[in-house]
């Protein structure tokens, strides 16, 4: 009912000694192999349609250094204003509407058109988002800044159901056996070098700034969030749309909903779910490791210290994602994303029982060293295979609307993490008590073991042709169930009734199948 079918009958000639199509042991071979490429042209388009991804990690960890400046230049006229908590979270909202809007045209209009699009989105108002301002008035000022941040997110949001479906597919044709570790590198890690930018750029400028002209520090800050995908934008005009989605896709036809959703809406939901659980954290901890860094100097540390140690903080997500890349074509993805998250609980669950000793200035190397190896395992497992799980777990006619709402999810849990971290440190007392700091880890650590086990008992394996794998199910999965499959891949100018019927031997495979069943 959910996508797992009985041993087909492509796989039993497989076994039965006949040369199979792809080199993964669970691929069918009902289609032709995607064409490989050199190296060099075949990655290009993985790089480009990833790469944005960059910008997501950047804008949305800038945002920890600039809250922290507002609050040194507004003081209590920020801190207490709606704005302080709404700043950080609102992009999450606006990264849901784009999520679900790219998802739809993705799928249904262009893979490419939708990603530069929402490029653009992310350009314009990323410039906007610097140059806030409202009559001179700093609380309508804080409106303004929130007001455009939302509509950054819908750039942001974009870049996942366009551009790492796009990345997903694009990597068919590289060599088998680095696919995942490929979609990966363009992917989350671009998240992650966003986050250690994001982090960077407050810290030299506040250098260059003395650690006084704020006004300088935050603007600049969010400014130079634009130079990247204005790069990308460039390389994107060259792009075309992956050959998968060339051959698959439904933005031509009626697409069968009801029936999409039976084959996939269970396994659409546990990649939602652990995907909420795990930006719930990851976000939530990223944004808040500045002033969680500032709260041990007292709040008095000048703005280039707590800055240079939250840099080095976020450069542990980089041996996390960076080892944990080729492990996921070594164990797969679900493997990989499991070990991850008991990891991490195990690290979280130390950080909360030894906050008190570790919370302390002269330690603060030690402190900074047990929530970096938190951080990277985070990106080790779910960060790293997240995002992979859901873009090889569905068919291509639908990809871009399953990932984006699956991401959407995420976003969610992105969303409410920021905003409940406050109230869950409040749950442990004030900002002088130990288990103020505690009790998010305490709580961080139950969620990667409930998402473990969740991606143990519910998710597939994923190989590495996966996705011609996962076509030829789906196909075979639509004809049992009377939709004509002729209608994927159709070019506009083409009719149904001009394309020849499946073959007499492929319709005997499948009604034999079927009635196996």
């Amino acid at each position: 009912m959910f996508g797992r079918k009985k041993k087909t009958a492509v796989a039993e000639q497989q076994t039965a000694g006949e040369t199979p199509v792809t080199h993964d042991p669970e691929a069918s071979g009902g289609a032709p192999p995607i064409d490989q490429k050199p190296f060099l042209e075949a990655i290009w388009p993985v790089l480009a349609c990833g790469a944005g991804l960059f910008s997501d990690g950047y804008v949305n960890n800038v945002i920890g250094s600039v809250t922290t400046v507002l609050k040194d230049q507004y003081g209590d006229l920020f801190s207490n204003s709606r704005a302080a908590t709404v700043i950080p979270a609102v992009a999450f909202a606006g990264a849901v509407v784009g999520q679900l809007l790219f998802g739809y045209t993705a799928d249904r209009w262009s893979r490419t058109n939708s990603l530069l699009i929402s490029t653009i989105v992310l350009i314009v108002f990323t410039a906007l988002a610097a140059g806030s301002y409202y009559h001179g008035d700093a609380v309508g000022m804080f409106n303004i800044l929130a007001a455009w941040r939302f509509f950054v997110g819908i750039g942001i949001g974009g870049e996942y159901p366009a551009g790492s479906v796009s990345c997903a597919e694009s990597t068919g044709e590289l060599q088998s056996g680095t696919r995942n570790r490929w979609f990966i590198l363009f992917t989350n890690t671009m998240i992650d070098w966003g986050f250690v930018i994001g982090a960077f750029v407050p810290y030299v400028v506040a250098a260059a700034a003395q650690n006084k002209y704020y006004g300088t520090i935050w603007r600049t800050s969010l400014g130079i969030g634009v130079v990247f995908p204005l790069i990308l934008f460039v390389l994107r005009l060259r792009l075309k749309e992956p050959e998968e989605f060339s051959r698959n896709s439904m933005k031509n036809a009626r697409t069968p909903y009801k029936l999409v959703f039976k084959y996939y809406g269970f396994r659409m939901v546990i990649v939602s779910v652990i995907w909420f659980i795990y930006d719930f954290s990851a976000y939530a901890f990223g944004i808040y490791s500045t002033p969680i860094l500032n709260s041990i100097y007292g709040g008095k540390g000048p703005l280039t210290t707590v800055f240079g140690w939250n840099t080095v903080l976020n450069l542990f997500y980089i041996p996390g994602t960076m080892i944990g890349a080729p492990i996921s074509d070594r164990l797969g993805p679900r493997y990989t994303l499991i070990l991850g998250f008991l990891l991490q609980s195990v690290v979280g669950f130390i950080m909360a029982g030894t906050y008190a000793k570790l919370s302390q200035p002269s330690v603060i190397g030690a402190f900074v060293v047990v929530y970096g190896i938190f951080l990277s395992l985070g990106e080790l497992g779910p960060g790293n295979n997240i995002g992979l799980l859901a873009a090889k777990t569905c068919a291509t006619g639908v990809r871009g609307q399953y990932y984006g709402i699956a991401s959407a999810f995420g976003k969610v849990g992105a969303f409410v993490g920021v905003y409940v971290f406050p109230y869950i440190q409040k749950a442990g007392g004030t900002d002088k008590d130990p288990a103020y700091y505690q009790y998010p880890f305490f709580v961080s650590s139950s969620l990667c073991i409930f998402a473990a086990s969740l991606a143990f008992f519910f998710l597939p394996t994923v190989g590495q042709d996966t996705i011609t794998y996962e076509d030829e199910k789906f196909r075979e999965y639509l004809t049992a169930n009377g939709w004509d499959v002729r209608q994927l891949g159709l070019k506009p100018a083409e009719s149904v009734e001009s394309l020849p019927r499946e073959t007499e031997e492929q319709e005997k495979s499948i009604n034999a199948e079927s009635k196996a069943e």
